[in-house]
Protein backbone atom coordinates (compact mmCIF):
# COMPACT_ATOMS: atom_id res chain seq x y z
CA UNK A 1 0.00 0.00 0.00
CA UNK A 2 1.10 3.55 -1.01
CA UNK A 3 2.28 5.48 2.38
CA UNK A 4 0.61 8.40 4.11
CA UNK A 5 2.29 10.65 6.63
CA UNK A 6 -0.74 11.55 9.60
CA UNK A 7 1.16 14.29 11.50
CA UNK A 8 0.20 16.02 14.34
CA UNK A 9 1.63 19.68 15.29
CA UNK A 10 1.04 21.24 18.68
CA UNK A 11 2.97 22.71 21.64
CA UNK A 12 4.91 26.10 21.62
CA UNK A 13 5.77 25.01 17.72
CA UNK A 14 2.11 26.50 16.96
CA UNK A 15 2.84 29.68 19.10
CA UNK A 16 6.34 30.66 17.56
CA UNK A 17 5.70 32.18 14.03
CA UNK A 18 9.43 31.28 13.21
CA UNK A 19 9.37 27.37 14.53
CA UNK A 20 6.32 27.39 12.77
CA UNK A 21 7.05 28.65 9.46
CA UNK A 22 10.48 26.31 9.39
CA UNK A 23 8.38 23.30 10.10
CA UNK A 24 5.85 24.21 7.30
CA UNK A 25 8.64 24.61 4.97
CA UNK A 26 10.48 21.11 5.59
CA UNK A 27 6.75 19.64 5.31
CA UNK A 28 6.10 21.43 1.85
CA UNK A 29 9.27 19.89 0.90
CA UNK A 30 8.31 16.19 1.39
CA UNK A 31 7.94 14.11 -1.82
CA UNK A 32 5.58 11.92 0.64
CA UNK A 33 1.66 13.06 0.92
CA UNK A 34 0.58 13.77 4.11
CA UNK A 35 -2.28 14.56 6.64
CA UNK A 36 -1.68 17.58 9.01
CA UNK A 37 -3.59 17.72 12.32
CA UNK A 38 -3.33 20.57 14.74
CA UNK A 39 -4.04 21.90 18.05
CA UNK A 40 -4.07 25.44 19.17
CA UNK A 41 -0.98 26.26 21.51
CA UNK A 42 -1.58 28.86 23.94
CA UNK A 43 -3.49 31.55 22.08
CA UNK A 44 -6.79 30.13 23.03
CA UNK A 45 -5.99 31.00 26.53
CA UNK A 46 -4.59 33.96 25.84
CA UNK A 47 -7.62 35.50 24.11
CA UNK A 48 -9.99 33.61 27.03
CA UNK A 49 -7.94 35.49 30.02
CA UNK A 50 -8.17 39.00 27.44
CA UNK A 51 -11.72 38.74 27.38
CA UNK A 52 -11.58 37.38 31.54
CA UNK A 53 -13.04 34.10 30.54
CA UNK A 54 -11.82 31.76 33.05
CA UNK A 55 -10.08 28.29 31.55
CA UNK A 56 -9.99 25.11 33.60
CA UNK A 57 -7.70 22.15 32.35
CA UNK A 58 -7.80 18.26 33.37
CA UNK A 59 -5.15 15.80 32.77
CA UNK A 60 -3.97 18.18 29.94
CA UNK A 61 -7.62 18.22 28.56
CA UNK A 62 -9.23 21.78 28.56
CA UNK A 63 -12.86 21.86 30.10
CA UNK A 64 -15.06 24.00 26.98
CA UNK A 65 -17.95 25.94 27.94
CA UNK A 66 -19.96 28.08 25.41
CA UNK A 67 -17.80 30.86 25.88
CA UNK A 68 -14.64 28.68 25.66
CA UNK A 69 -16.12 27.24 22.87
CA UNK A 70 -16.67 30.15 20.44
CA UNK A 71 -13.02 31.16 21.27
CA UNK A 72 -11.47 27.77 20.34
CA UNK A 73 -13.52 27.91 16.98
CA UNK A 74 -12.51 31.17 15.66
CA UNK A 75 -8.60 30.34 17.00
CA UNK A 76 -8.20 26.72 15.60
CA UNK A 77 -10.64 26.52 12.75
CA UNK A 78 -10.38 30.14 12.17
CA UNK A 79 -7.33 31.90 12.39
CA UNK A 80 -4.45 29.06 13.14
CA UNK A 81 -6.20 26.71 10.55
CA UNK A 82 -6.05 29.39 8.08
CA UNK A 83 -2.53 30.82 9.03
CA UNK A 84 -1.35 26.81 8.15
CA UNK A 85 -3.05 26.48 4.96
CA UNK A 86 -1.61 29.82 3.89
CA UNK A 87 2.03 28.74 4.45
CA UNK A 88 1.76 25.76 3.18
CA UNK A 89 0.22 27.44 -0.38
CA UNK A 90 3.20 30.15 0.10
CA UNK A 91 5.98 26.74 -0.41
CA UNK A 92 3.31 25.52 -3.44
CA UNK A 93 1.89 22.64 -1.10
CA UNK A 94 -1.84 22.45 -2.67
CA UNK A 95 -4.02 22.66 0.95
CA UNK A 96 -7.74 22.57 2.28
CA UNK A 97 -8.38 23.88 5.86
CA UNK A 98 -11.05 21.73 7.61
CA UNK A 99 -12.48 21.47 10.85
CA UNK A 100 -14.94 17.97 11.27
CA UNK A 101 -18.18 19.66 9.95
CA UNK A 102 -16.88 20.66 6.85
CA UNK A 103 -17.42 18.11 4.28
CA UNK A 104 -18.42 16.25 7.10
CA UNK A 105 -15.19 15.48 7.32
CA UNK A 106 -15.42 13.84 11.04
CA UNK A 107 -17.98 13.60 13.53
CA UNK A 108 -17.49 13.08 17.73
CA UNK A 109 -19.95 12.38 20.32
CA UNK A 110 -20.31 14.58 23.27
CA UNK A 111 -18.01 13.53 25.82
CA UNK A 112 -20.42 11.77 29.49
CA UNK A 113 -20.42 14.21 31.83
CA UNK A 114 -19.39 11.40 34.51
CA UNK A 115 -17.05 10.88 35.84
CA UNK A 116 -16.08 14.14 34.89
CA UNK A 117 -17.73 17.12 32.88
CA UNK A 118 -15.75 18.59 29.72
CA UNK A 119 -18.27 20.43 28.96
CA UNK A 120 -18.67 20.93 25.06
CA UNK A 121 -16.16 18.55 24.22
CA UNK A 122 -16.21 15.47 21.85
CA UNK A 123 -14.82 12.26 21.50
CA UNK A 124 -13.96 10.49 18.13
CA UNK A 125 -13.50 7.02 16.61
CA UNK A 126 -11.52 5.69 13.30
CA UNK A 127 -15.56 5.15 12.62
CA UNK A 128 -15.78 8.81 12.98
CA UNK A 129 -13.95 9.34 9.77
CA UNK A 130 -15.02 10.22 6.36
CA UNK A 131 -12.22 8.21 4.97
CA UNK A 132 -13.72 7.90 1.24
CA UNK A 133 -13.49 12.34 1.22
CA UNK A 134 -9.96 12.31 2.78
CA UNK A 135 -8.78 9.57 0.21
CA UNK A 136 -10.24 11.73 -2.59
CA UNK A 137 -8.40 14.78 -1.42
CA UNK A 138 -5.07 12.91 -0.95
CA UNK A 139 -5.46 11.38 -4.33
CA UNK A 140 -5.75 14.75 -5.53
CA UNK A 141 -2.71 16.46 -4.55
CA UNK A 142 -4.31 18.31 -1.93
CA UNK A 143 -3.06 18.35 1.69
CA UNK A 144 -5.58 17.94 4.47
CA UNK A 145 -5.30 20.51 7.29
CA UNK A 146 -7.45 19.64 10.43
CA UNK A 147 -8.42 21.83 13.31
CA UNK A 148 -9.44 20.18 16.75
CA UNK A 149 -12.83 21.29 16.03
CA UNK A 150 -15.46 18.74 15.49
CA UNK A 151 -19.31 18.42 14.96
CA UNK A 152 -21.65 16.05 16.10
CA UNK A 153 -24.44 15.52 13.11
CA UNK A 154 -27.35 17.59 14.72
CA UNK A 155 -25.38 20.88 14.41
CA UNK A 156 -23.37 21.42 17.43
CA UNK A 157 -19.24 22.02 17.37
CA UNK A 158 -17.33 20.42 20.09
CA UNK A 159 -13.79 20.78 21.10
CA UNK A 160 -11.87 17.74 20.51
CA UNK A 161 -8.48 16.49 21.55
CA UNK A 162 -5.59 16.84 18.05
CA UNK A 163 -3.69 13.91 19.77
CA UNK A 164 -7.40 11.63 19.59
CA UNK A 165 -8.20 13.06 16.08
CA UNK A 166 -4.78 12.08 14.59
CA UNK A 167 -4.99 8.40 16.05
CA UNK A 168 -8.48 8.41 14.60
CA UNK A 169 -7.32 9.66 10.98
CA UNK A 170 -4.45 7.57 11.24
CA UNK A 171 -6.11 3.92 12.08
CA UNK A 172 -9.11 4.68 9.83
CA UNK A 173 -6.87 5.25 6.57
CA UNK A 174 -4.96 2.67 7.90
CA UNK A 175 -7.52 0.30 5.93
CA UNK A 176 -6.43 1.84 2.15
CA UNK A 177 -2.78 3.35 3.36
CA UNK A 178 0.64 1.97 4.81
CA UNK A 179 0.09 5.15 7.86
CA UNK A 180 2.56 6.06 10.19
CA UNK A 181 1.55 8.21 12.91
CA UNK A 182 4.01 11.34 14.12
CA UNK A 183 3.69 13.66 16.87
CA UNK A 184 5.41 16.88 16.64
CA UNK A 185 6.44 19.45 19.41
CA UNK A 186 9.28 21.25 20.73
CA UNK A 187 11.06 18.69 22.65
CA UNK A 188 12.74 16.01 21.38
CA UNK A 189 10.33 13.00 22.52
CA UNK A 190 8.97 11.94 25.57
CA UNK A 191 11.42 12.33 28.34
CA UNK A 192 12.83 10.70 31.64
CA UNK A 193 13.00 13.74 32.87
CA UNK A 194 10.82 16.84 31.58
CA UNK A 195 13.24 19.36 31.90
CA UNK A 196 16.35 17.09 30.37
CA UNK A 197 15.61 17.64 26.06
CA UNK A 198 18.47 14.92 26.00
CA UNK A 199 17.36 12.25 28.64
CA UNK A 200 15.02 10.85 25.50
CA UNK A 201 13.07 7.67 25.61
CA UNK A 202 13.69 5.90 22.47
CA UNK A 203 11.54 2.81 22.84
CA UNK A 204 8.21 2.77 24.66
CA UNK A 205 6.36 -0.14 25.59
CA UNK A 206 3.31 -0.28 27.69
CA UNK A 207 4.69 -1.45 30.43
CA UNK A 208 7.16 0.95 30.65
CA UNK A 209 4.44 3.76 29.89
CA UNK A 210 2.84 2.30 33.53
CA UNK A 211 5.88 2.02 35.28
CA UNK A 212 6.43 6.23 34.36
CA UNK A 213 2.83 7.27 34.63
CA UNK A 214 2.50 5.75 38.21
CA UNK A 215 5.62 7.39 39.25
CA UNK A 216 4.57 10.81 37.64
CA UNK A 217 7.68 10.97 35.00
CA UNK A 218 5.25 11.19 32.60
CA UNK A 219 2.20 13.30 33.43
CA UNK A 220 -0.53 15.68 32.23
CA UNK A 221 -0.55 16.37 28.60
CA UNK A 222 1.87 13.89 27.77
CA UNK A 223 -0.62 11.35 29.15
CA UNK A 224 -3.46 11.50 26.78
CA UNK A 225 -1.04 11.91 23.67
CA UNK A 226 0.57 8.59 24.77
CA UNK A 227 -2.98 6.85 25.81
CA UNK A 228 -3.55 7.86 21.72
CA UNK A 229 -0.52 6.55 20.45
CA UNK A 230 -0.64 2.73 22.10
CA UNK A 231 -4.55 2.72 20.69
CA UNK A 232 -3.55 3.28 17.57
CA UNK A 233 -0.69 0.74 17.55
CA UNK A 234 -3.40 -1.66 18.67
CA UNK A 235 -5.05 -0.94 14.87
CA UNK A 236 -3.01 -1.45 12.79
CA UNK A 237 -0.95 1.64 12.34
CA UNK A 238 2.46 0.82 10.93
CA UNK A 239 4.79 3.12 13.06
CA UNK A 240 4.09 5.74 15.55
CA UNK A 241 6.48 8.22 17.19
CA UNK A 242 6.89 11.24 18.78
CA UNK A 243 9.45 13.68 17.44
CA UNK A 244 11.00 17.41 17.80
CA UNK A 245 9.17 19.49 14.94
CA UNK A 246 12.22 20.55 13.85
CA UNK A 247 13.56 17.02 12.58
CA UNK A 248 10.18 16.21 10.81
CA UNK A 249 12.01 15.97 6.89
CA UNK A 250 14.88 13.34 7.99
CA UNK A 251 12.63 11.46 10.04
CA UNK A 252 10.58 10.87 7.40
CA UNK A 253 13.56 10.47 4.98
CA UNK A 254 14.78 7.91 7.22
CA UNK A 255 18.32 10.27 7.42
CA UNK A 256 17.77 10.52 11.84
CA UNK A 257 16.20 8.43 13.84
CA UNK A 258 15.97 10.56 17.06
CA UNK A 259 12.65 10.95 19.31
CA UNK A 260 10.54 8.02 20.85
CA UNK A 261 9.04 5.26 18.97
CA UNK A 262 5.76 3.79 20.53
CA UNK A 263 6.30 0.12 20.27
Amino acid sequence: MKKLNIIKIGGNIIDDELQLEAFIVALAALNEPFILVHGGGKLATDLAIDLNIPQKMIDGRRVTNAQTLKIATMVYAGFINKNIVALLQKYHRNSIGLSGADANVIQAIKRNSKPIDFGLVGDVTSDSVNIVFLKQLVQLGITPVISAIMHDGNGQLLNTNADSIANAVAVSLSQSFDTQLIYCFEKNGVLYKPQDDDAVIPLLDWELFQELKSKGVISKGMLPKLENCFQALQRKVGKISIINAKNIKGYINNKTHEGTTIQ
